[in-house]
């Protein structure tokens, strides 16, 4: 039967063997940088797709210079590790993979340096994380951090605590996501994705500066968009009124793929349903992300199934 493996301290073990000690440095300072990787399962040709997946691991070395976590992996090293615990896992229904990169000295102290650094990798499956339906949001008192305080461009753990203030506190006022403005006021991301709105014609997402990640969707959706629409993406700053007058808006995210907002701070996003933009976008991605178009075969890291 199938079950959650792991890649853990070297070896190849099933999840609920891989632990941690309670000293582990990064789970008292949060100095440690995650992934998330889908596969998604085609029945028809009896194998996963790893979507995406060096660029997933180029985006995680990347923040591990950030935290000065050396890891004796490239890219290509950390994919083979996933494709195998992937393999091992047995799963054949679409799939969730979770990297982590971390300071696994067990020692009290808050550094980055002087410390040992591992690696470790799940394979284990993830339902709907924002649900099916459209998405009603709030903007949130919490402001994201900026590249000052903790950089934004990697999935370091710590900065997600200030995530899940702005997530908790909007599901306990009834709203199914947070949207976080940055430290000049301009919409940056919701709790745990990048975020887009259409305006009279214009496909807009905040830019670079504006206190966001750099997602692997959100570059994909700017891909398609362009390659098979004709539509080019404006990064700029997004004011919160302007979400209010948008004609369409959507979240992008691995875990979340392309999910519509239809409503932000108790106000409709045009009529309160699905933008004809949202949809067009939603069943590209769904389709790419399936594996099944040579156009982009660079993307595209196939497992067989057992």
């Amino acid at each position: 039967m199938a079950e959650p493996y792991a890649f853990f301290k070297g070896q190849y073990m099933p999840l609920k063997d891989a632990k941690i000690g309670i000293l582990t440095q990064a789970l008292h300072y949060g100095t440690a940088c995650f992934g998330g990787i889908r596969g998604n399962c085609d029945a028809e040709k009896q194998h996963l797709c790893l979507f995406r997946l060096k660029d997933h691991y180029r985006r995680q070395l990347d923040a591990c210079k950030i935290l000065n976590i050396c890891l004796p992996y490239d890219a290509d090293a950390l994919a083979e590790l996933t494709v195998e615990t992937v393999k091992r896992s047995g799963f054949k229904e679409n799939i969730y993979c979770r990297p982590l990169a971390y300071k696994s000295s067990e020692a009290i102290g808050v550094k980055l340096h002087g410390l040992e650094d591992d690696f470790f990798v799940i394979a284990t499956t993830l339902g709907p994380y924002l649900g099916t339906g459209g998405i009603k949001c709030c903007t949130s008192s919490w402001r994201r951090v900026s590249d000052s305080q903790i950089s934004p461009r990697g999935k370091i753990t710590g900065i997600y605590v200030n995530s899940a203030l702005a997530k908790t506190d909007a599901n306990r006022s009834g709203f199914d996501e947070a949207i976080m403005l940055n430290e000049n006021g301009h919409v940056s991301e919701g709790s745990g994705e990048n975020i887009f709105v259409v305006m009279k014609g214009q496909l807009i997402t905040p830019a670079p500066y504006d206190s966001i990640l750099l997602g692997i969707t959100r570059d994909t959706v700017m891909q398609l968009a362009k390659n098979e629409l004709g539509i080019e993406t404006v990064e700029r700053s997004i004011d919160r009124s302007e979400l209010y007058v948008a004609d369409e808006a959507f979240f992008t995210g691995t875990a979340t793929n392309v999910a519509s907002i239809v409503s932000v701070d108790q106000r409709p996003i045009g009529n309160g349903e699905p933008g004809p933009l949202t949809v067009k976008l939603q069943k590209l991605f769904n389709e790419v992300a399936l594996g099944r178009n040579p156009k982009y075969s660079d993307w595209y890291t196939f497992v067989k199934q057992r």
